[in-house]
């Protein structure tokens, strides 16, 4: 007679879109980090008034891995690899306590410094790509 834990009455499948609101969620809690960065099309979104919770995410679902790619501002100032290293933990915590999928990586790229002048105004500068 099989136990509890061998039976099965179906299979539970996430969403891709599901973990990456996780995941940017999670990635814009750290203190350091200003935004996501989603390209144009996001910013049509945002100019539009549409937020998107997965902006500047990419993650690939397995059944039972994941792996994600997040494309993040950050303030002007910051220990890059220290923020960086906070926001891989939190958004691997945060994934795994949700969704109990294992994270087998967090990729971040950074796309951006933010820098906020005397007025509250924030500028945005994309990193050079040579």
């Amino acid at each position: 007679m099989p136990s509890a834990n061998e039976k099965s009455i179906g299979a539970i499948r996430i969403a891709n879109e599901v973990v990456s609101i996780i995941a940017g969620l999670a990635a814009t809690e750290i203190e350091g980090v200003t935004g996501m960065s989603g390209g144009i099309v996001g910013g049509i979104a945002e100019m539009l008034g549409k937020r998107n919770l997965s902006k500047g995410v990419k993650v690939e679902v397995g059944e039972k891995e994941a792996a994600v790619d997040l494309y993040v501002i950050m303030d002007y100032g910051v220990s890059i690899p220290d923020v960086a290293w906070r926001v891989q933990e939190n958004v691997k915590k945060a994934i795994e306590s949700m969704t109990g999928l294992d994270v087998v990586e967090v990729n971040v790229h950074v796309q951006g410094i933010s820098f906020h002048n005397e007025e509250n105004n924030e500028e945005e500068l994309p990193a050079r790509v040579k």
